[in-house]
C-alpha cells in the first residue's frame, strides 16, 4: 500500500475488529464507577448513611398494651412519654398543647396549665362538671408524671379519685395533661384503656362498698355537654364486686373520649369516680 494515510486507516480498522471479536456477541466493556440509575432516581454517594427503615406503626385498632416493645415502636419520643397513654384533657391534640406553649411564652397565657393541682381540679369541675370536687387531698410528682388526689370541698369527704397527669410535649413549660386515674376500690376496666369504641357501649369494672349507685358518662373536650349518660342508677356493692352499665352516645368527633363512672348517694352525688380513655372510631 503506497499511500501511508490509507495504510494507517487500514491498521486501525483491523484493530477495532479484533477487539470486538474477543468479547463475543454478548460481551460488554468493563465500566468503572457507580452503576446507572433509573430515570428520576439517584444513587446515594458511597459515604451516604442510610437510616434503617422504621418498624410499622401499630394497627389503628390495636388497644393499649398490645403495642410492640419500645425497640419496635416508631422512632422518636412520644409526646406523653409513652405510646400507650392517651390525652384526655385539656388538650385534645399535641398541636393544641404546642399552641398554648407559644401563647404562654409570648404573653403568659393561662399559667395554670403548668400546675398539676390546678389542672386536676379544672378537669373535675370544669370538664366533668363535679362542682363539689374542689379540693386536693394528695399530690405526688415524679419527673413527667403526677398523681393528684381530688376530694369534696370541706373536711368531710375522702379522696374521690387519684388522677394521673403527664407533661404533654417537650420543654420545661410543657403543660400538664390528664391521662387517666389510679383506681383502688372503684375501677373502670371495660372498655379497655385506649381501645376503639362505638355506641352502644358496655362499661364495667369492680367496686367495694355498700348500696352503691353507679352512673356512666361519655365526654369529649370539644363539647360542654356529655355525649351520652347511662340511666340512673345501677345498684352495686360488696367486696370487690363486679358492675356493668350500658351507655349510648352520639356526636363523637374528638380523637379521644373520656368515659367516667360515678358512685354516690350516701352523703353526696359524687363520692367516688373513675375514668378511662377510649378512641372514637
Amino acid at each position: 500500500m503506497n499511500n501511508p494515510l490509507l495504510f494507517r486507516i487500514g491498521v486501525a480498522t483491523i484493530a477495532v475488529l479484533a477487539m470486538t471479536g474477543c468479547g463475543g456477541s454478548g460481551g460488554s466493556p468493563t465500566v468503572s464507577g457507580p452503576p446507572p440509575t433509573a430515570p428520576g432516581t439517584s444513587a446515594p454517594p458511597l459515604s451516604h448513611t442510610v437510616t434503617p427503615p422504621r418498624s410499622p406503626a401499630p394497627s389503628a385498632d390495636a388497644p393499649a398494651g398490645t403495642r410492640p416493645p419500645t425497640a419496635q415502636a416508631p422512632l422518636g419520643t412520644p409526646p406523653l412519654g409513652s405510646w400507650s397513654l392517651r390525652p384526655m384533657w385539656p388538650f385534645a391534640t399535641l398541636a393544641q398543647a404546642q399552641a398554648w406553649q407559644r401563647a404562654y411564652r409570648s404573653g403568659g397565657h393561662q399559667p395554670w396549665h403548668l400546675d398539676p393541682e390546678q389542672t386536676a381540679l379544672s378537669f373535675t369541675r370544669g370538664y366533668l362538671g363535679f362542682e363539689e370536687i374542689g379540693r386536693v387531698s394528695s399530690r405526688t410528682v415524679s419527673g413527667r408524671h403526677a398523681r393528684v388526689g381530688v376530694a369534696r370541698t370541706g373536711s368531710g369527704g375522702g379522696t374521690a379519685a387519684v388522677l394521673h397527669l403527664v407533661r404533654y410535649g417537650t420543654g420545661p413549660d410543657a403543660p400538664w395533661e390528664v391521662v387517666g386515674s389510679d383506681d383502688t376500690t372503684f375501677s373502670l376496666t371495660t372498655p379497655a384503656y385506649g381501645s376503639p369504641v362505638r355506641s352502644p357501649m358496655v362499661t364495667g369494672g369492680r367496686i367495694t362498698g355498700v348500696d352503691e349507685n353507679i352512673r356512666v358518662q361519655v365526654r369529649q373536650p370539644s363539647s360542654a355537654a356529655p355525649l351520652g349518660t347511662s340511666p340512673c342508677c345501677t345498684p352495686a356493692g360488696g367486696a370487690d364486686g363486679r358492675w356493668s352499665v350500658p351507655v349510648s352516645f352520639s356526636g363523637a368527633r374528638d380523637p379521644v373520649l373520656t368515659v367516667v363512672a360515678v358512685t354516690g348517694g350516701h352523703v353526696a352525688d359524687v363520692e367516688r369516680f373513675t375514668i378511662t380513655a377510649v378512641r372514637s372510631r
